[in-house]
C-alpha cells in the first residue's frame, strides 16, 4: 500500500498536460476530415507518451524529497509582524518548479497561502514571509507540503514534510524595543520634548555634605553642623521605588474589536510596555486583572524577572462576558496594597450612566491611592460624526455619533471633578499616551 501511495498516490496531472492533450485531440478531429494530416496527431501522441514517461522517471525514480525547514522564534508577538523563514534545498540534479504550502494556524484563516519558487540544480533558498497574529494563545503550525514539477511540467509530485509545532503568541513584546528610549526622557510628545515642573520637594535622603554657596538653607543639618563646626546640609535625591499597579478590566465591554484586536489586547500590550518603562525608572510594578471576580494578582516588585512574570501572566488572560465587579476590586486593593501607589486602570465606559454605577468605588480607591483611569474613544463613531450629512438618515446617524462622543468627554469631566486622573484615547495611541502620562507624573513627583 505504501508503494502505491509513493508511486501513484502522490502523482498529480498539471494543467499543461491537459492543454497538450487537448491540442492533440483537436488535431485528431481535424485529421478525420483531412486524412493526410492523420500522421501528425499520431506522432504528437507518441511524443506526449514518451515525455510523460521521462517526466515520471525524473520525478519518482530519480527524484528525492526536497529538504525544507521552518525557522521561526520560540514565541510570536501579538499584533506585530513576525518573520518566518522557510529554508528550502533542491536535492535533485536538475531544475525544478515548486509550489510550497505552509499549513498556517487556523487563527490566520489563510486557506490559499502558496509560495511559488523556481530552483536550479542543488540550489538552496531562504523564503521569508511575515504573519501578524490578532489574538493571544497557542498557534499550531502544520506540515509543509511541496508540489514539485520539472521543466517539462506535465506531471507533479507531492512531498509532505513533517513540521508540526505549537508556538505561543504572547502580548506585544516587540514594542518594548520601540518604546525603550522613551523611558529615558521626561516626556515624549508629537511636537517635541517638554520638561515638567515638579510639584514638591523630594525627601529621599542621599548624603550629608558641606554647605556651598547656592545650597538651600532649609536643608541645613544643625546636629551635623554642631559636630563639624561648619555648615553641613542634607542632600536629597529624587524618590525611587514607587509602586505602580496596572488594573486590567476583563469585562464584556473590553471585548469590543478595533483594528482586528480587542480592547483587552490593546490594554495588555500597553501594560507590558508600561511595566518595562516603570522598571527602567526603578519603580515597583504590579498587576491585577478582574471581571466579575478577581483574576491575576501580582505583587509589585522591581526585580529584573518581574517583566517576564508579567509577560507570562498576561499571556492567558481572556475577556469575560459579564459585568465587572468594582466593589470586589476596591476590597482587594484595600487588603493587598498597603502603600500609596499609582493605580492605572484600563477600562471602558461607553456612557455616563455606566460610569456612575462604578463611581463610588473609584472615589473610594482614589482616597488612598493616585488613581488614573484610561478608557477608549470609539474611533468609528468619531469618523461618523465628522462625515457631512447629505440626507435625513445620515443626519440622525451623525447626531447619535456626536452624542456618544460628547458623553465620553463628560466622563472625563466627571472623573476630574472627583480628583481622578483620566485619559481618553484611541486604541492605537493607547501605549504612547499612557507612557507620556506616567512620565509626566514621575517628573512632577506626583506619585
Amino acid at each position: 500500500m505504501s508503494i502505491i501511495k509513493k508511486y501513484i498516490g502522490d502523482l498529480f496531472i498539471t494543467t499543461r498536460f491537459y492543454l497538450v492533450l487537448g491540442i492533440c485531440i483537436v488535431l485528431f478531429i481535424i485529421s478525420f476530415f483531412y486524412a493526410p494530416l492523420f500522421i501528425v496527431p499520431q506522432i504528437a501522441w507518441y511524443v506526449i507518451l514518451i515525455l510523460l514517461v521521462i517526466d515520471y522517471f525524473f520525478l519518482f525514480i530519480m527524484g528525492k524529497t526536497p529538504q525544507v525547514k521552518r525557522l521561526m522564534a520560540d514565541r510570536l508577538s501579538n499584533s506585530d509582524e513576525n518573520k518566518i523563514t522557510l529554508q528550502v534545498i533542491n536535492t535533485m540534479p536538475f531544475e525544478l518548479y515548486m509550489e510550497i504550502i505552509d499549513e498556517l494556524p487556523v487563527q490566520f484563516q489563510k486557506r490559499d497561502f502558496v509560495l511559488y519558487q523556481h530552483f536550479k540544480a542543488r540550489q538552496q533558498k531562504n523564503i521569508v514571509y511575515k504573519v501578524r497574529p490578532a489574538e493571544r494563545g497557542e498557534y499550531y503550525f502544520g506540515d509543509i507540503i511541496v508540489y514539485v514539477k520539472s521543466i517539462l511540467g506535465l506531471l507533479m509530485r507531492r512531498h509532505n514534510i513533517a513540521a508540526e509545532v505549537m508556538v505561543p503568541v504572547y502580548p506585544s513584546f516587540m514594542q518594548l524595543r520601540k518604546y525603550e528610549l522613551l523611558s529615558k526622557t521626561t516626556i515624549q510628545l508629537e511636537h517635541g520634548n517638554k520638561r515638567m515642573r515638579k510639584m514638591g520637594h523630594s525627601m529621599e535622603f542621599e548624603q550629608i555634605k558641606e554647605y556651598v554657596r547656592g545650597d538651600d538653607v532649609r536643608t541645613i543639618n544643625w546636629k551635623a553642623t554642631a559636630r563639624k563646626s561648619s555648615l553641613m546640609v542634607n542632600n536629597y535625591t529624587d524618590e525611587k521605588s514607587q509602586q505602580v499597579y496596572c488594573l486590567i478590566d476583563k469585562g464584556r465591554l473590553m471585548k469590543m474589536p478595533f483594528g482586528n484586536l480587542s480592547l483587552l489586547d490593546y490594554a495588555i500590550n500597553s501594560t507590558l510596555v508600561l511595566s518595562n518603562v516603570c522598571l527602567q525608572k526603578q519603580d515597583k510594578v504590579g498587576l491585577i486583572t478582574f471581571a466579575n471576580k478577581i483574576g491575576t494578582v501580582l505583587a509589585a516588585d522591581r526585580k529584573p524577572i518581574q517583566r517576564a512574570n508579567i509577560l507570562q501572566l498576561l499571556y492567558n488572560q481572556e475577556t469575560q462576558f459579564l459585568e465587572s465587579d468594582y466593589e470586589m476590586l476596591y476590597l482587594q486593593i484595600r487588603s493587598r496594597i498597603k502603600q500609596r501607589s499609582l493605580l492605572i486602570l484600563f477600562a471602558n465606559f461607553e456612557s455616563l450612566s455606566g460610569l456612575k454605577r462604578q463611581l463610588n468605588y473609584l472615589r473610594s480607591i482614589a482616597k488612598h491611592h493616585l488613581l488614573m483611569v484610561i478608557f477608549f474613544e470609539n474611533t468609528e463613531l468619531k469618523e461618523l460624526s465628522v462625515i457631512p450629512a447629505t440626507n435625513l438618515e445620515e443626519v440622525y446617524v451623525k447626531t447619535i455619533a456626536e452624542k456618544f462622543a460628547f458623553e465620553k468627554r463628560l466622563i472625563v469631566k466627571e472623573l476630574s471633578k472627583h480628583g481622578i486622573l483620566s485619559i481618553l484615547t484611541s486604541p492605537e495611541s493607547l501605549t504612547v499616551n499612557t507612557i507620556n502620562k506616567y512620565l509626566e507624573l514621575k517628573a512632577r513627583q506626583a506619585i
